[in-house]
């Protein structure tokens, strides 16, 4: 494990392997850069790899208050550690991330990105107004597994009781040690969860090739918001993994990735 220091002073914990081109993957919800490890494994037979704990996870650290711009910054300082760009691939809100800091500028020069987690049409309810509200009081007053639960049931649309059996499952308590970050995936994800269409020039100051990738097995809304994505602008592209859902086996998503992180490099 290495480090880097954002603009503000805070540190970055991150790990890298391989060799060649750099990659830098994003992860989503809950997610620390542990669990990108089968990816990066799979990827560093042909890039620089990096993984990394999005502020406020894992090892890295997390000085208030927050702002995505400081996301983007930490980005930005992988990036220039890397050699001042990058490619990326974004998980989930992860994706998003990576969206928002490729529009303001960050030097990332192809980007993939899996199932950003748009909800755009009525296959499923959108967001209660105040999500991001509620979720920020959970995890003030430290009630990080009822913080867990709402964002199961809100954002993800589990059902209530389907959760309450989960909280017994080893895995929930690491689900727990990341819950404080869960609203900062709501402000990333900004109102694009609502129920309605994309706006068609959301992400247009996006030039770079970005590859949109999301399953066909899934809750259907996944697969509508990237195809909203993916369709107003040349330079985006769809590809569907058959089969598939959101969490997808690294060993599909891993050749996908190669051939569009190759595609761009001179001969």
């Amino acid at each position: 494990m290495n480090k880097v220091f954002s603009a503000d002073g805070t540190a970055i914990a991150y790990e890298q392997q391989g060799s060649g081109p750099a990659v830098v993957l994003v992860g989503g919800a809950f997610m620390t850069r542990g669990d990108s490890a089968g990816l990066a494994a799979l990827l560093a037979e042909h890039f620089t790899v990096i993984t990394y704990d999005r502020r406020g996870r894992g090892d890295s650290g997390d000085n208030a208050p927050y702002d995505v711009r400081r996301e983007i910054e930490d980005l930005d300082a992988l990036i220039a550690r890397a050699g001042g760009e990058a490619m990326a691939f974004g998980m989930s809100s992860g994706a998003v991330l990576a969206l928002r800091a490729v529009a303001g500028g960050s030097a990332v020069s192809r980007l993939a990105v899996y199932e950003p987690p748009f909800i755009t049409d009525d296959s499923r309810p959108p967001l209660p107004a105040d999500y991001v509200a509620h979720l920020t009081a959970l995890v003030e007053q430290r009630e990080f597994g009822d913080a867990v639960a709402y964002f199961m049931t809100a954002a993800v649309g589990m059902p209530a009781e389907a959760v309450a059996g989960m909280r017994q499952a080893p895995f929930w308590a690491g689900m727990e040690a990341t819950a404080r970050t869960l609203p900062y995936d709501g402000r990333i994800m900004g109102d694009t969860m609502s129920g309605q269409p994309l706006p068609v020039d959301l992400w247009q100051s996006v030039t770079v090739p970005v590859l949109v990738g999301s399953g066909d097995a899934g809750a259907p809304h996944m697969l509508t918001g990237a195809r909203e994505l993916a369709a107003p602008a040349d330079n985006f592209a769809l590809h569907v993994f058959p089969g598939q859902d959101h969490n997808i086996a690294p060993d599909l998503l891993a050749p996908v990735l190669t051939g569009f992180f190759t595609s761009g490099q001179r001969a």
